[in-house]
């Protein structure tokens, strides 16, 4: 159990809250502190209290309903200085806490920190017991003169007692052993000086107005004040008492000095602890809110200047086209005058900083041989560089500059912020490289989609040339095709050029950068067209298009170079490895698509080469069973063109037209199979030799069947005599059960075989079969085709 007191802590506690109340004493309760606590929630309950006494220590909350910390702590003050008064609030500000400490207050606690609350007591109970104590020194000294000259040695705050003289100097009379640290120098040479011989003439000034206020006023005076002593810089609590003799005259004053250095030291310490949280958290939540590399950039040096009142803030990053660093971007005066300078690789500091992974701080930078253009910094040579390191990697570096020196205090500010700041750029970094893939991937499969989904050379071209463009986030793209008879590039589609110009591109290969790239089987760039001048050969494209940079990469199929995809940006690039990378991808898929493109066009020209012989073999059969049947010589032909004419009416397409136009030309190739006796037969077929002929639509199906290429042209040689009733052969097919091609056939059939003259018979005529022909709708015919067959009559 800790003891404080002799007894238990007496201790009055004003407090609105009583689950606040209970927090309290649950504290001291499990800190083992015996205490005996009072609540009170009111003014009138708390002046009552004090003024019952016996109180040793008391707890206030800062804000009440009707009444406040401050109002009870200048009543306890005016009434009961002598008892320690602590704020324990939640609301309580820094602010309101150094007024209130100002004020006569102890000490401050908030209260989600009442861990604190303990030492904070301890503390003001052994200040209150030693400020009884120094009263009581006090009151010996006035009465007895000194008489307790052992506890007068032994104090440990420095005991004086000065003479006022005539004309208005102090002059030291006695000083305790505590004392010597004020003039840095033993008593004995002390005593009997006036202050301003034993103490430097800017200690004294501050001093003798402090005693000419006690002396002016006679009242005693407590303050507090900060001194440079020859021992060092201190903090001293002053007490001082005037005295006066039978004259009524202050002729004496006794002095009580603690040195408060450390207690100082450690508030400013929490205090700068807290100013460099805030600054943590302030960047911290600034940096959380931006979602771009830019963003956070300009957030981060934006709040670098404002943090240590700099004139500039820079970040400088690796530069993947020169090998060496780049200042990224800069802020301020100073930043930027660097903004966009590029340090070589073995110059300058910062390339020291992210090598070694060590800060750099110097006041004098503008003499330091090692850092690179110190013309740059003006007046402002006070440099700090910090790395900034993201999982182990230093990924560039920190500077601020200014004009006021810089400390190892903010040295180790800025690299707590540098910490927070590479977690940023590595976490944005890491989502733009996703998000970049993403739209990588996504380019690379339209890219794929237009190669395998079209054919048509000149629309995929328009879909690599846009996906390039916007991937790779250049100004202009074009495709030059390699001409195998003239050994040039020649232009073949662009995108994103304000003239024509381009299109007269005829690069003979190794001339340029396009004309090496091909001859060179690699990626070659031009980083400066103008400097490059008439080496690059296309004069126009610098003079209208005002193009800067020039990339250009072969594009080549299994070895075989196809041309090349040419990349132009008005502005200098200075693009990373993966850029590159991606670059030659879509060179490969260019290449790729060309390939593709040129196998399509043989493959089409090869069809159609095979499908004009299949036609011609078609017409060659047609011709030789016309010459077969002289009776029926042209008929194949006539009924072909009618049947095609009727389809037209009919709106078919024009793959049914041809399979239409194959049916009807080898409709009666069957008839092969049949004899010739029975085929040219002048009299009529005995039943016998007709159902022989009613074979010749299977013979057909037969014959046919096999060839792949003639399977949907088999419907008119194997249907058409079937008959809209079912009594048609050879398989009695009814209605609509009969193919659409074979039912139109039909009817030309019929209407070809009656115009025509026979051996037999005379020819019908076209008014006579037209009657037949709308007799037969519904028995022999389809009456839909027949309704469009008579609206369009043929004469």
């Amino acid at each position: 159990m800790v003891k404080i007191m002799d007894g238990p802590i007496s201790i009055l506690h004003l407090e609105d809250d009583p689950i606040d109340a209970e927090l309290v004493q649950a504290t001291l309760e499990s800190a083992g502190i015996l205490c005996k606590i009072t609540r009170v929630q009111s003014a009138d309950e708390f002046g009552h209290a004090l003024h019952t006494g016996g109180y040793d220590l008391v707890l206030a909350d800062y804000r009440l309903p009707g009444y406040d910390g401050v109002s009870a702590l200048r009543f306890a003050q005016a009434q009961y200085p002598h008892i320690p008064f602590i704020f324990v609030s939640g609301t309580l500000g820094e602010d309101a806490a150094i007024d209130g400490l100002t004020q006569g207050a102890t000490d401050y606690v908030l209260k989600n920190k009442l861990a604190r609350l303990v030492p904070a007591m301890k503390r003001a109970l052994n200040e209150a017991e030693n400020q009884k104590e120094r009263k009581r020194a006090e009151e010996a000294l006035r009465e007895s003169e000194w008489r307790y000259r052992e506890v007068f040695d032994n104090v440990t705050d420095a005991l004086f007692l000065l003479k006022v003289t005539e004309n208005d100097h102090f002059q030291v009379l006695e000083i305790n052993p505590a004392s010597e640290i004020l003039p840095g120098v033993p008593r004995t040479e002390i005593i009997g000086k006036l202050l301003e011989e034993i103490i430097p003439e800017e200690v004294a000034s501050i001093i003798n107005a402090t005693l000419h206020r006690c002396v002016e006023t006679g009242q005693p005076v407590e303050h507090e004040e900060e001194l440079d002593l020859p021992s060092g810089h201190h903090f001293f609590h002053s007490n001082l008492i005037p005295a006066r003799d039978e004259t009524g005259r202050v002729s004496r004053i006794i002095g009580i000095a603690r040195n408060i250095t450390e207690r100082k030291r450690a508030e400013q310490e929490r205090k700068q602890h807290e100013l460099e949280r805030e600054a943590v958290i302030t960047v911290s939540n600034a940096l959380r809110k931006a979602v771009t590399k830019t963003e956070i950039l300009t957030v981060l040096l934006d709040q670098l200047v404002d943090l240590f009142d700099a004139d500039g803030s820079i970040v400088v990053l690796p530069s993947p086209m020169t090998g060496g660093l780049i200042v990224e971007m800069g802020r301020g005066i100073v930043g930027e005058k660097f903004t966009g300078l590029t340090i070589p690789s073995n110059k300058g500091i910062s390339g020291w900083v992210i090598e070694s992974k060590e800060p750099y701080l110097s006041n004098s930078a503008d003499v330091d041989t090692r850092f690179y253009r110190p013309d740059l910094l003006g007046d402002s040579h006070c440099i700090a560089a910090v790395p900034l390191i993201a999982k182990e990697l230093a990924i560039g570096a920190l500077w601020i500059a200014r004009r006021a020196d810089l400390t190892d205090r903010d040295l180790r500010l800025f690299n707590a912020i540098a910490d927070i700041a590479a977690n940023a750029l590595h976490r944005v970094t890491l989502h733009e490289q996703t998000e970049q893939q993403l739209h990588h991937l996504l380019a690379l499969h339209q890219i794929d989609l237009a190669i395998s989904t079209n054919f048509d050379l000149n629309v995929t071209f328009n879909v690599i040339l846009n996906n390039v463009k916007d991937e790779l986030q250049v100004d202009a793209v074009s495709i030059l095709l390699l001409n195998p008879v003239t050994h040039t590039l020649d232009y073949a589609a662009g995108i994103g050029f304000k003239t024509p110009s381009i299109e007269q591109s005829h690069v003979k290969l190794g001339d340029g950068c396009a004309g090496k790239a091909a001859r060179e089987y690699r990626i070659i760039s031009c980083a400066n067209l103008k400097q490059a001048g008439e080496a690059f050969g296309r004069a126009s494209l610098l003079v209208e298009e005002k193009f800067d940079t020039h990339y250009v990469a072969p594009l080549i199929f299994k070895g075989q170079v196809k041309g090349v995809l040419e990349l132009f940006h008005r502005k200098p690039l200075e693009p990373e490895q993966e850029w590159m990378n991606y670059f030659e991808t879509l060179a490969t898929q260019a290449a790729i698509a060309i390939e593709n493109a040129s196998l399509f066009e043989n493959l089409q020209r090869s069809n159609m080469e095979l499908m004009l012989a299949y036609d011609a073999t078609i017409e060659g059969w047609s011709r030789a069973l016309d010459l077969r049947d002289r009776e029926t010589e042209g008929h194949t032909q006539r009924v072909t063109e009618m049947v095609l004419e009727l389809a037209k009416k009919m709106n078919m397409s024009d793959t049914e037209k041809l399979d239409l136009r194959r049916g009807a030309l080898l409709h009666d190739i069957g008839k092969m199979g049949v004899p010739d006796s029975i085929l040219f037969k002048s009299g009529p077929l005995s039943e016998s030799e007709w159902e022989v002929m009613q074979q010749h639509p299977f013979y057909a199906y037969k014959m046919l069947s096999p060839i792949t290429y003639l399977k949907r042209a088999l419907e008119i040689p194997y249907c058409h005599h079937e008959k809209w009733d079912g009594s048609g052969y050879p398989r009695g097919l009814k209605g609509e059960e009969i193919p659409l091609s074979a039912r139109m056939f039909a009817i030309v059939d019929v209407f070809d075989a009656l115009t025509s003259v026979r051996p037999y018979r005379a020819a019908w005529t076209p008014e006579a079969v037209y009657l037949h022909i709308q007799e037969e709708s519904g028995k022999h015919f389809d009456p839909r085709v027949v309704k469009i067959f008579l609206e369009n009559k043929w004469h």
